[in-house]
């Protein structure tokens, strides 16, 4: 092939291929969360015995009212999106405190954490397991009440948690929520 033939082969390549240096690059070390970005609470709570310091100062962790959880990624956070065509991250990337008496919840994320605080009670349904325990399902609307770090930019913002969770016979509690969460 001779170079005129070499040159319009790469401009009729690069004329109909997607250009994928405009986009935001999830993988740059300092990249911020989307205007909105959703995570996925999922596990069994356990109390937590020795709280880590979140930098947060509205939530005391080792207060002995905490329960945690794990954080998995869905969509919007730098580094951890879960893209239509791309394998799934099964990997936790933080962890997700909640008072059941009470009304301050907790999230340690990559680069950052949050203090929220829920605003009602919820739109939420009892449903027996058929095995003595009960699945608790609804919304829960959220106030972002701290920010540290990238997640800065969310103070005063919202958080629209759809609930699943499952508090089995013996006493053990385990999650199944999707948080949606926006600035301001």
């Amino acid at each position: 092939m001779n170079t005129k033939a070499w040159i319009f082969a790469l401009l009729l390549v690069a004329a109909v291929s997607p250009v994928h240096a405009a986009e935001p690059s999830l993988k740059t070390p300092d990249a911020l969360p989307g205007d909105t970005f959703s995570i996925l609470l999922k596990g069994v709570y356990a109390p937590v015995a020795d709280g880590p310091d979140l930098g947060l100062f509205e939530v005391n962790l080792d207060d002995g009212s905490f329960s945690t959880t794990k954080i998995y990624p869905v969509s919007g956070l730098p580094n951890h999106d879960n893209r239509p065509g791309e394998p799934k991250n099964e990997k936790a990337i933080g962890n997700f405190y909640v008072q059941f008496v009470g009304v301050l919840a907790a999230y340690d994320l990559p680069g950052g954490a949050l203090t929220m605080e829920f605003n009602d009670g919820g739109d939420v349904q009892e449903v027996a397991d058929g095995e003595g325990g009960t699945y608790i399902v609804g919304t829960f609307e959220l106030q972002i009440k701290e920010a540290t770090g990238i997640y800065a930019p969310f103070l005063h913002g919202t958080n629209k948690m759809v609930d699943i969770l499952h508090l089995k016979a013996d006493g053990t509690a385990v999650e199944h929520c999707i948080c949606i969460i926006r600035r301001a």
